[in-house]
Order: C-alpha cells, then sequence, then structure tokens
C-alpha cells in the first residue's frame, strides 16, 4: 500500500515538473495589439459586429479584416478610442450593425418563464440562473444587455430595461456647444500681440 502511493506521488511529482516547464517554454504569445483592442470593446459578447464574440472581433481588427464602427454596445466613445489606438480616422458606427443605444438589462418575467432553459444556453455570459422547468432569473451585474436571449424564448417572458442609474454609473454630461458660447469662448481669450 505505501508503495503504490509513494508511486503515485512520484508520477504526479514528475508529471508536475513536465507540465511547469512546457508551460514556460512551450507557450504562444498572444499578439499584443489585440490585447489592447480587445480590452477597448465592452465585452458583451453579444455577436452584433458580425463576429461571435468582443476578442475574434479584436483579432479582425488587427488582421485588417474588419472596421473599427462594428460596435453598437461600445458606440462612439469605442470608436474614437480604437481609431487613437490604431491610427486611423473615427467615422460613425455603422448601421448594419445596430445602433448606440443606453444601456441595458434583461429582466425575465418569473410568473411566466416556463423554464425551458434556452435563454441560459443563449447567454454568452452566464448572466441567466436556473434550471429546467424551474423559474430563471438574471443576475443584473452579469448581463451585458446583449439581447440575445430574447429570440429563443417561446413565451416572450423576457424584457430589456434600461440600467437604472445610480452613484456608480453616473456621469456629468458634457454642456452641449452653442454658437453663443463659441463665440463667448473665442472673445476670452487673449490676443497675441506681434
Amino acid at each position: 500500500m505505501l508503495t503504490a502511493i509513494l508511486a503515485i506521488s512520484l508520477l504526479a511529482l514528475v508529471f508536475g515538473v513536465i507540465l511547469g516547464l512546457s508551460s514556460r517554454y512551450f507557450h504562444v504569445e498572444s499578439d499584443p495589439i489585440v490585447n489592447k483592442i480587445d480590452t477597448l470593446l465592452p465585452q458583451t459578447q453579444c455577436g452584433q459586429c458580425t463576429y461571435p464574440g468582443c476578442r475574434p472581433y479584436a483579432e479582425a481588427m488587427a488582421n485588417g479584416e474588419a472596421d473599427i464602427n462594428q460596435c453598437p454596445p461600445g458606440g462612439q466613445a469605442t470608436i474614437d478610442a480604437l481609431a487613437e489606438l490604431l491610427g486611423v480616422d473615427p467615422k460613425p458606427l455603422n448601421a448594419e450593425n445596430g445602433v448606440e443605444e443606453q444601456p441595458m438589462v434583461a429582466i425575465i418575467d418569473e410568473q411566466v418563464c416556463i423554464g425551458c432553459t434556452l435563454c441560459i444556453q443563449a447567454c454568452p455570459v452566464d448572466a441567466i440562473l436556473g434550471a429546467a422547468k424551474q423559474m430563471h432569473t438574471v443576475i443584473a451585474e452579469e448581463c451585458t444587455g446583449c439581447k440575445l436571449c430574447i429570440p429563443p424564448c417561446p413565451v416572450e417572458c423576457i424584457d430589456m430595461i434600461p440600467v437604472r442609474q445610480d452613484i456608480e454609473h453616473w456621469k456629468w454630461p458634457y454642456p452641449e456647444a452653442t454658437p453663443e458660447a463659441l463665440q463667448t469662448d473665442a472673445s476670452l481669450t487673449p490676443e497675441v500681440q506681434t
């Protein structure tokens, strides 16, 4: 018995050393530009960009196969950040991919839910909890608002509602530039004397 335990322990140690060395010397380096692009994307994994997730879209952009304006959840802010990173001119969101909307979260009407689990299978970020023939619910903090859970639902018990704006999600709105304000700003700048 002691011999078997020692033999298994020795094998585990040997294989552990082999795995440790192989992961150190034989790993694939990922492209750093792909990582930078991927961190700028909203990670909704919604597929609106025509790619199955944010990482494949980032890889396609890095390879020059996709344009920077295909991400509706990221909106114009993401397009501008991608343009700056990649050194290209910003452009408006491609309307074929969708329109920029305010952040949304899925809500399941638990009284109507039949527990078919189709929404669970469709959710790319595992934000829906439930079991077969039991009610389901959405973890609001995990939901990215991708709307992929809505089409497979046979009883239409899923609604998208705007994310409640609280102190953690609120941003100070920028003032709108009016022609009068621009003229006032121009009059406040001191003239350079030659």
